[in-house]
């Protein structure tokens, strides 16, 4: 069969290299991939977001079946368009993906069928924002409505910071709002929680634990995400069965009552206090960078998820997972997440010889000439699998160092809380 994958990042590099390793699968295509998705697949140059030139070069190359990756184009609609004409597609419909396009939407949700999740307030200008903030109670958290690439999310201190970002939102950081979400702070650790829904029954995909901030133990701006590592150590089945009955199962029943269904990841970012789990977000579709350690501990052909989800037989699958420990280390062009430059070459990639634990998965890559350039501020995600995090994280770091790459950065404490020093 022959796949599409949309997206360019280091989750589409890791979504490819789990596909490419199906017997079914005879070709794969990514839209637009980067300089290491090319190495298995098909990189092809053209604008998703241009739904009626995807469908015809879908339908020309004839290929059977559409991966989304990022929460993008699944907002504006493509799966709507392209099962509309009759091409099959892993990812949730527009309505479904409000769950990530609409912070407020979500919340509204919550209150309405009990989901557990922080106090919050919606405000819909700068002036009566402020005039909450006079009263609140710090630390406070205040969200753009949108997306935001990971990065809308302010976690104020002061009364200072909080203004500040009421006015970068309103003054449009990222992109037109017309809403914005302030929230109390809740106390606890992160956890991701992941599942796989076909509309009718849906499976637990795994667990993970993201590093947002830029700076060792955990400081400095939020990113995109500095690395990550699955299992979560939060993750026991007690917890797991109070977030299947308090917040998945309510969220799956609250889209049914509102006329549609749950196909792909759904991935809930939570707060975990006391083995209580708390919503913080909703994801659409599978995390960045948790997918990267995620995807390497799975057993079962991805690609056999992927169809059983479409054709909605999922119950009729066993998933099966490795017990390993899995870490990711992402390295960055130096300036991240403010300024930073584009095309610096990466001399040493092509010579590495990974061995069967060991990951590079590409990023912010491109190719010309057969040389391999930067292009964004993460670059490389170096995964490594293991019996334990500690041997893990030794591994991608020693991985980090035989690249050699002048031009990035990386976080050398990824999963010290789960790593006895």
């Amino acid at each position: 069969m022959k796949v599409g994958i949309i997206g360019s990042g280091g989750r589409e590099h890791a979504l490819c290299y789990a596909i490419k390793k199906s017997k079914k699968v005879k070709k794969i295509y990514c839209f637009p991939g980067n300089a290491g998705t090319d190495k298995i697949a098909e990189n092809i140059n053209l604008d998703v977001s241009n739904f009626d030139l995807l469908k015809d070069f879908i339908n020309k190359n004839q290929i059977d079946i559409i991966i989304v990756g990022p929460e993008k184009p699944l907002v504006e609609g493509i799966v709507d368009f392209l099962e509309k004409n009759k091409i099959k597609v892993f990812g949730p419909n527009k309505f479904s993906s409000k769950l990530e396009g609409s912070k407020i939407f979500t919340k509204n949700l919550c209150k309405k069928y009990n989901i557990p999740t922080a106090k919050y307030g919606i405000f819909k200008n700068k002036k009566n924002a402020q005039k909450f903030l006079n009263n609140c109670n710090l630390p406070i958290v205040i969200k753009a409505d949108g997306l935001a690439a990971g990065k809308g999310v302010y976690i104020c201190e002061t009364k200072k910071q909080g203004i500040n970002a009421v006015h970068e939102i309103f003054n449009g950081k990222f992109g037109k709002t017309y809403e914005i979400l302030i929230e109390e702070f809740l106390v606890g650790e992160e956890m991701s929680f992941f599942i796989i829904s076909d509309g009718i029954t849906f499976k637990k995909f795994g667990t993970a634990q993201d590093h947002k901030r830029v700076g060792e133990g955990d400081l400095g701006p939020n990113t995109g995400g500095m690395g990550a590592y699955s299992p979560s150590r939060l993750e026991n089945e007690i917890l797991n069965q109070k977030i299947l009955k308090k917040i998945i199962k309510p969220t799956l029943k609250a889209l049914k009552d509102l006329n549609t269904n749950y196909k792909g990841f759904l991935y809930a970012g939570l707060i975990i206090n006391n083995n209580e789990p708390y919503l913080i977000e909703y994801n659409v579709r599978m995390g960045d960078p948790e997918c990267q350690t995620i995807l390497p501990r799975l057993k079962t052909d991805f690609f056999k998820i992927v169809e059983s989800t479409i054709n909605q037989n999922l119950d009729q699958l066993n998933i099966e997972w490795f017990s390993d420990k899995c870490l990711s280390i992402v390295q960055c062009s130096i300036g991240y997440p403010s300024t930073y430059k584009n095309n610096k070459e990466i001399r040493k990639l092509n010579n590495i010889i990974l061995k069967n634990d060991e990951f590079i998965f590409h990023a912010g890559t491109k190719i010309e000439k057969n040389k391999i350039f930067s292009n964004g501020g993460r670059v490389l995600n170096f995964v490594a699998k293991s019996n334990s995090f500690k041997n893990s994280r030794k591994m991608a770091i020693d991985l980090i160092k035989k690249v050699n790459w002048k031009d990035g950065f990386y976080r050398k404490d990824i999963g010290y809380k789960v790593i006895n020093k």
